[in-house]
Protein backbone atom coordinates (compact mmCIF):
# COMPACT_ATOMS: atom_id res chain seq x y z
CA UNK A 1 0.00 0.00 0.00
CA UNK A 2 2.85 2.36 0.87
CA UNK A 3 4.52 1.58 -2.47
CA UNK A 4 1.30 2.38 -4.31
CA UNK A 5 0.96 5.76 -2.57
CA UNK A 6 4.56 6.63 -3.41
CA UNK A 7 3.96 5.75 -7.05
CA UNK A 8 0.88 8.02 -7.15
CA UNK A 9 2.91 10.88 -5.69
CA UNK A 10 5.66 10.44 -8.29
CA UNK A 11 3.09 10.34 -11.08
CA UNK A 12 1.50 13.54 -9.82
CA UNK A 13 4.89 15.25 -9.69
CA UNK A 14 5.72 14.09 -13.24
CA UNK A 15 2.37 15.25 -14.59
CA UNK A 16 2.69 18.56 -12.83
CA UNK A 17 6.23 19.07 -14.09
CA UNK A 18 5.21 18.16 -17.64
CA UNK A 19 2.25 20.54 -17.53
CA UNK A 20 4.48 23.29 -16.18
CA UNK A 21 7.03 22.80 -18.95
CA UNK A 22 4.25 22.78 -21.53
CA UNK A 23 2.87 26.09 -20.23
CA UNK A 24 6.38 27.57 -20.11
CA UNK A 25 7.21 26.68 -23.70
CA UNK A 26 3.78 27.77 -24.88
CA UNK A 27 4.32 31.18 -23.33
CA UNK A 28 7.80 31.38 -24.86
CA UNK A 29 6.41 30.61 -28.28
CA UNK A 30 3.83 33.34 -27.82
CA UNK A 31 6.52 35.95 -27.35
CA UNK A 32 6.97 38.23 -30.44
CA UNK A 33 10.60 37.23 -30.93
CA UNK A 34 9.61 33.54 -31.21
CA UNK A 35 6.44 33.75 -33.29
CA UNK A 36 6.39 31.34 -36.21
CA UNK A 37 6.33 33.35 -39.43
CA UNK A 38 3.48 32.93 -41.91
CA UNK A 39 5.90 32.33 -44.74
CA UNK A 40 9.39 30.89 -44.97
CA UNK A 41 10.45 34.03 -46.82
CA UNK A 42 9.76 36.20 -43.77
CA UNK A 43 12.39 36.92 -41.18
CA UNK A 44 12.90 39.15 -38.16
CA UNK A 45 16.37 40.02 -39.45
CA UNK A 46 16.51 43.43 -41.14
CA UNK A 47 16.84 43.23 -44.91
CA UNK A 48 19.83 44.92 -46.50
CA UNK A 49 18.91 47.79 -48.81
CA UNK A 50 20.90 46.09 -51.57
CA UNK A 51 18.60 43.05 -51.31
CA UNK A 52 15.29 44.90 -51.62
CA UNK A 53 13.65 44.30 -55.00
CA UNK A 54 12.79 47.38 -57.05
CA UNK A 55 9.47 46.53 -58.77
CA UNK A 56 9.82 49.48 -61.15
CA UNK A 57 13.36 48.64 -62.29
CA UNK A 58 12.39 49.02 -65.96
CA UNK A 59 10.23 52.13 -65.38
CA UNK A 60 7.21 50.18 -66.68
CA UNK A 61 5.28 49.46 -63.52
CA UNK A 62 1.65 50.30 -64.42
CA UNK A 63 1.33 52.75 -61.53
CA UNK A 64 4.30 54.75 -62.79
CA UNK A 65 2.84 54.90 -66.31
CA UNK A 66 -0.45 56.65 -65.48
CA UNK A 67 -1.25 60.09 -64.10
CA UNK A 68 -1.57 59.94 -60.31
CA UNK A 69 -4.83 60.65 -58.52
CA UNK A 70 -5.67 64.35 -58.30
CA UNK A 71 -8.32 63.88 -55.64
CA UNK A 72 -10.51 61.23 -54.00
CA UNK A 73 -13.65 61.75 -56.05
CA UNK A 74 -15.32 58.69 -57.65
CA UNK A 75 -14.77 60.16 -61.11
CA UNK A 76 -11.04 60.51 -60.51
CA UNK A 77 -10.85 57.02 -59.06
CA UNK A 78 -12.59 55.62 -62.14
CA UNK A 79 -10.23 57.49 -64.43
CA UNK A 80 -7.18 56.22 -62.56
CA UNK A 81 -8.39 52.61 -62.46
CA UNK A 82 -9.30 52.69 -66.15
CA UNK A 83 -5.87 53.95 -67.19
CA UNK A 84 -4.19 51.51 -64.83
CA UNK A 85 -6.03 48.58 -66.38
CA UNK A 86 -4.90 49.62 -69.86
CA UNK A 87 -1.28 49.46 -68.71
CA UNK A 88 -1.56 45.99 -67.18
CA UNK A 89 0.97 43.53 -68.62
CA UNK A 90 -0.39 40.11 -69.57
CA UNK A 91 2.53 38.26 -71.17
CA UNK A 92 5.92 36.94 -70.08
CA UNK A 93 9.14 37.71 -71.92
CA UNK A 94 11.77 35.00 -72.30
CA UNK A 95 15.28 36.21 -73.12
CA UNK A 96 17.78 33.52 -74.10
CA UNK A 97 21.43 34.58 -74.19
CA UNK A 98 24.05 32.52 -76.04
CA UNK A 99 27.78 33.02 -75.74
CA UNK A 100 29.72 32.70 -79.00
CA UNK A 101 31.87 29.66 -79.67
CA UNK A 102 35.58 29.39 -78.99
CA UNK A 103 37.73 31.67 -81.15
CA UNK A 104 41.43 32.34 -81.65
CA UNK A 105 42.60 35.78 -80.56
CA UNK A 106 45.16 36.43 -83.29
CA UNK A 107 45.72 39.63 -85.20
CA UNK A 108 44.93 43.19 -84.19
CA UNK A 109 41.47 43.56 -85.69
CA UNK A 110 38.19 41.88 -84.83
CA UNK A 111 37.87 40.57 -88.39
CA UNK A 112 40.83 38.28 -87.65
CA UNK A 113 39.15 36.64 -84.63
CA UNK A 114 37.48 33.65 -86.27
CA UNK A 115 35.95 30.62 -84.58
CA UNK A 116 38.17 27.62 -84.13
CA UNK A 117 37.11 24.19 -85.30
CA UNK A 118 35.93 23.54 -81.76
CA UNK A 119 34.07 26.86 -81.69
CA UNK A 120 32.12 25.96 -84.81
CA UNK A 121 31.27 22.57 -83.35
CA UNK A 122 30.08 24.21 -80.13
CA UNK A 123 27.84 26.55 -82.09
CA UNK A 124 26.39 23.58 -83.97
CA UNK A 125 25.59 21.77 -80.73
CA UNK A 126 23.96 24.93 -79.38
CA UNK A 127 21.87 25.28 -82.52
CA UNK A 128 20.75 21.66 -82.23
CA UNK A 129 19.82 22.22 -78.59
CA UNK A 130 17.75 25.29 -79.46
CA UNK A 131 16.06 23.32 -82.22
CA UNK A 132 15.18 20.54 -79.76
CA UNK A 133 13.54 23.08 -77.47
CA UNK A 134 11.07 23.82 -80.28
CA UNK A 135 10.92 27.54 -79.57
CA UNK A 136 9.31 29.89 -82.06
CA UNK A 137 11.57 32.93 -81.89
CA UNK A 138 10.04 36.38 -82.05
CA UNK A 139 13.41 38.10 -82.34
CA UNK A 140 17.02 37.10 -82.89
CA UNK A 141 19.69 39.72 -82.21
CA UNK A 142 23.41 39.22 -82.79
CA UNK A 143 26.50 41.17 -81.77
CA UNK A 144 28.36 42.62 -84.74
CA UNK A 145 31.69 41.07 -83.72
CA UNK A 146 33.09 38.36 -86.01
CA UNK A 147 32.95 35.49 -83.52
CA UNK A 148 29.31 36.23 -82.68
CA UNK A 149 28.37 36.54 -86.35
CA UNK A 150 29.99 33.21 -87.20
CA UNK A 151 28.30 31.58 -84.20
CA UNK A 152 24.93 32.85 -85.35
CA UNK A 153 25.49 31.43 -88.85
CA UNK A 154 26.06 27.97 -87.38
CA UNK A 155 23.04 28.24 -85.07
CA UNK A 156 20.70 29.53 -87.76
CA UNK A 157 21.46 26.46 -89.86
CA UNK A 158 19.89 24.36 -87.13
CA UNK A 159 16.77 26.39 -86.28
CA UNK A 160 13.83 27.59 -88.33
CA UNK A 161 14.06 31.38 -88.63
CA UNK A 162 13.98 33.90 -91.46
CA UNK A 163 17.55 35.14 -91.93
CA UNK A 164 16.33 38.52 -93.15
CA UNK A 165 14.68 39.18 -89.79
CA UNK A 166 17.91 38.79 -87.80
CA UNK A 167 19.00 42.05 -86.17
CA UNK A 168 22.65 43.01 -85.72
CA UNK A 169 23.50 45.27 -82.78
CA UNK A 170 26.86 46.88 -82.05
CA UNK A 171 25.72 47.67 -78.49
CA UNK A 172 26.20 43.95 -77.76
CA UNK A 173 29.91 43.95 -78.62
CA UNK A 174 32.27 42.62 -75.95
CA UNK A 175 33.82 45.04 -73.49
CA UNK A 176 34.54 45.92 -69.87
CA UNK A 177 31.15 46.80 -68.35
CA UNK A 178 32.26 47.92 -64.88
CA UNK A 179 35.26 47.47 -62.59
CA UNK A 180 34.74 44.05 -60.95
CA UNK A 181 34.71 43.24 -57.26
CA UNK A 182 36.88 41.65 -56.09
CA UNK A 183 39.46 43.09 -58.50
CA UNK A 184 41.64 40.68 -60.44
CA UNK A 185 45.33 41.07 -61.12
CA UNK A 186 45.57 39.38 -64.51
CA UNK A 187 43.09 41.74 -66.22
CA UNK A 188 43.42 45.50 -65.77
CA UNK A 189 41.80 47.52 -68.57
CA UNK A 190 42.17 51.27 -68.53
CA UNK A 191 39.56 53.20 -66.55
CA UNK A 192 38.47 54.95 -69.74
CA UNK A 193 37.47 51.55 -71.15
CA UNK A 194 34.99 51.02 -68.30
CA UNK A 195 33.41 54.41 -68.98
CA UNK A 196 33.23 53.77 -72.72
CA UNK A 197 32.14 50.13 -72.72
CA UNK A 198 30.02 50.41 -69.59
CA UNK A 199 27.71 53.06 -71.02
CA UNK A 200 27.24 51.06 -74.23
CA UNK A 201 26.53 47.74 -72.48
CA UNK A 202 24.16 49.41 -70.04
CA UNK A 203 22.33 50.94 -73.01
CA UNK A 204 22.01 47.44 -74.49
CA UNK A 205 20.54 46.16 -71.24
CA UNK A 206 17.92 48.90 -71.15
CA UNK A 207 17.07 48.27 -74.78
CA UNK A 208 16.43 44.53 -74.45
CA UNK A 209 15.49 43.94 -70.81
CA UNK A 210 12.04 45.10 -69.79
CA UNK A 211 8.62 43.58 -69.18
CA UNK A 212 6.23 43.03 -72.09
CA UNK A 213 4.18 45.83 -73.59
CA UNK A 214 0.54 45.99 -72.41
CA UNK A 215 -0.71 45.17 -75.90
CA UNK A 216 1.33 41.94 -76.04
CA UNK A 217 -1.14 39.07 -75.70
CA UNK A 218 1.19 36.04 -75.76
CA UNK A 219 4.56 35.13 -74.27
CA UNK A 220 7.54 36.08 -76.42
CA UNK A 221 11.00 34.59 -76.98
CA UNK A 222 14.09 36.63 -77.84
CA UNK A 223 17.44 35.06 -78.72
CA UNK A 224 20.57 37.17 -78.20
CA UNK A 225 23.97 35.92 -79.36
CA UNK A 226 26.69 37.89 -77.61
CA UNK A 227 29.70 37.64 -75.29
CA UNK A 228 30.63 36.47 -71.81
CA UNK A 229 31.15 39.87 -70.17
CA UNK A 230 27.96 41.26 -71.67
CA UNK A 231 25.89 38.24 -70.64
CA UNK A 232 27.23 38.18 -67.08
CA UNK A 233 26.57 41.89 -66.67
CA UNK A 234 23.03 41.44 -68.01
CA UNK A 235 22.40 38.66 -65.47
CA UNK A 236 23.53 40.85 -62.56
CA UNK A 237 21.44 43.80 -63.72
CA UNK A 238 18.34 41.72 -64.42
CA UNK A 239 18.47 39.99 -61.02
CA UNK A 240 19.34 43.29 -59.28
CA UNK A 241 22.62 41.86 -58.04
CA UNK A 242 25.41 44.46 -57.68
CA UNK A 243 26.78 44.68 -61.24
CA UNK A 244 30.33 44.64 -59.89
CA UNK A 245 29.78 40.91 -59.26
CA UNK A 246 29.73 40.05 -62.97
CA UNK A 247 33.24 38.54 -63.03
CA UNK A 248 32.36 36.04 -60.28
CA UNK A 249 30.46 33.96 -62.83
CA UNK A 250 31.98 31.73 -65.47
CA UNK A 251 30.08 30.59 -68.55
CA UNK A 252 31.26 28.25 -71.29
CA UNK A 253 31.54 28.93 -74.99
CA UNK A 254 28.26 28.25 -76.78
CA UNK A 255 26.39 28.07 -73.48
CA UNK A 256 22.76 29.08 -72.94
CA UNK A 257 21.55 31.54 -70.29
CA UNK A 258 17.78 31.92 -69.96
CA UNK A 259 15.95 34.67 -68.08
CA UNK A 260 12.22 35.32 -67.83
CA UNK A 261 10.49 38.62 -67.07
CA UNK A 262 6.99 38.10 -65.68
CA UNK A 263 4.07 40.53 -66.10
CA UNK A 264 4.69 41.78 -62.55
CA UNK A 265 8.25 42.71 -63.50
CA UNK A 266 9.81 39.94 -61.43
CA UNK A 267 12.83 38.31 -63.08
CA UNK A 268 13.83 34.65 -62.81
CA UNK A 269 16.86 32.87 -64.21
CA UNK A 270 16.12 29.40 -65.56
CA UNK A 271 19.59 28.54 -66.88
CA UNK A 272 23.01 30.10 -66.32
CA UNK A 273 25.68 29.04 -68.78
CA UNK A 274 24.03 25.71 -69.58
CA UNK A 275 26.26 23.56 -71.80
CA UNK A 276 25.49 20.02 -70.69
CA UNK A 277 24.18 19.16 -74.14
CA UNK A 278 27.77 19.17 -75.45
CA UNK A 279 30.22 16.26 -75.08
CA UNK A 280 32.73 16.82 -72.28
CA UNK A 281 35.64 17.17 -74.72
CA UNK A 282 33.85 20.12 -76.38
CA UNK A 283 33.59 22.29 -73.26
CA UNK A 284 35.74 25.40 -73.01
CA UNK A 285 35.55 28.91 -71.59
CA UNK A 286 38.92 30.58 -72.23
CA UNK A 287 40.66 31.81 -75.35
CA UNK A 288 43.13 29.11 -76.44
CA UNK A 289 46.81 29.87 -76.94
CA UNK A 290 46.96 27.39 -79.76
CA UNK A 291 44.43 25.54 -81.90
CA UNK A 292 43.80 21.90 -81.09
CA UNK A 293 41.89 19.48 -83.25
CA UNK A 294 38.69 18.03 -81.81
CA UNK A 295 38.75 14.25 -81.61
Amino acid sequence: MVAWNNLRKLSSIAVGTGAGLAVYYYQRLREPSNLVQNSWTNSDKPVSEAAIWDPDWDCRDPKSCVHPLKNDTPQEQNRFNSELEKMRVKATRHIVLVRHGQYLDVGVHDKDHHLTELGRLQAKYTGQRLHELGIKWDKIIVSTMTRAQETSEMILKEIDYDLEKVKHCHYLREGAPIAPQPPVGHWRPEKSQFFRDGARIEAAFRRYFHRAYPEQEHDSYTLIIAHANVIRYFVCRALQIPPEAWLRMNINHGSITWLTISPSGNVCIKHLGESGYMPANCLSNRIPREVKNVV
